[in-house]
């Protein structure tokens, strides 16, 4: 038991959208080891079908395995939608998505039971938050709207940007006409122009980030199955990804709190 509590956690996304469930990790539980994958070769998964994603997330999960996790986060909302329980059913090691956390904090969130949510075409058009909502609460209105350009804008860097704005605001004009006062960043790229979204949709607008709810689960499921690591020692951080080296690499340092010193290329097609 011991061995298997200092195994690290497999973290994997698209491209670099996790960095931002990977960042909450590393606060909520700073004892742990991480591997993370981003599929930058590949990125995005959001126009994909479900056959392709499912196919690209079977690869990363047996590359993550090969690294002995103990744990997998789905850090992408895309896959977390369309692959996450075929393959729960097919390892034998913890899986968790960042779709549930985020929806059941939307539902504990809402006072008007106006809810927005926001993601990519495959995520909205899967409608896998509007489920779970209606399912915690069927009372609660839904309203899905797919935003394709923020991932290319966090991509390019533009974080604080006037055309940002201009994407943000042509976006999410409808959220405000629905009157909805939680709205859920349903891609984990978008946590990172919250900013700009914030200043759009108002104060009153509580923004929901799967990727803080999702950390909170896993230290849960950890917690519960007495998988947390107890070791005191300095964690280690791997990261690996199919393409990009130097863009990864110069992003991750404007998204984590500790500067990523080596980022591997693996040959995910191999797996």
């Amino acid at each position: 038991m011991d061995n298997l509590m200092s195994n690290p956690i497999g973290v994997f996304d698209s491209g670099v959208g996790g960095l931002t469930v990977t960042r909450e990790i590393m606060r909520q539980l700073p004892g742990e080891n991480i591997v993370y994958f981003g599929d930058t070769a590949r990125v995005p998964y959001g126009s994909k079908s479900k056959k392709t994603v499912l196919k690209y997330s079977r690869q990363i999960v047996r590359f993550l395995q090969t690294k002995n996790v103990k744990a997998v986060v789905v850090a992408c909302n895309t896959a977390s939608a369309l692959a996450l329980d075929e393959i729960a059913e097919e390892i034998d090691i913890p899986i968790i998505g960042v779709v549930k956390p985020g929806a059941k904090m939307a539902v504990e969130t809402t006072e008007t039971g106006n809810v927005g949510v926001i993601g990519t075409a495959s995520t909205v058009k899967s409608g896998i938050y509007n489920d779970y909502i209606r399912e915690l609460d069927p009372h609660i209105t839904v309203v899905s709207k797919a935003c394709p350009l923020f991932v290319p804008l966090v991509e390019e860097g533009l974080i604080e940007d006037r055309v940002t704005d201009d994407i943000v605001s042509r976006y999410l004009q409808e959220m405000k006409e629905y009157n909805v006062d939680a709205l859920v960043l349903g891609c984990t790229h978008y946590p990172l122009i919250r900013n700009a979204i914030k200043r759009f949709m108002g104060e009153q607008v509580h923004l929901v980030n799967p990727a803080f709810e999702t950390a909170k689960v896993l230290k849960e499921l950890l917690t519960d199955k007495e998988m947390l690591n107890m070791s005191g020692r300095r964690p280690s951080y791997e990261y690996y990804v199919s393409d990009g080296v130097e863009s990864f690499m110069s992003f991750a340092d404007s998204v984590l709190p500790f500067h990523v010193k080596d980022t591997e290329v693996i040959d995910i097609e191999s797996y």
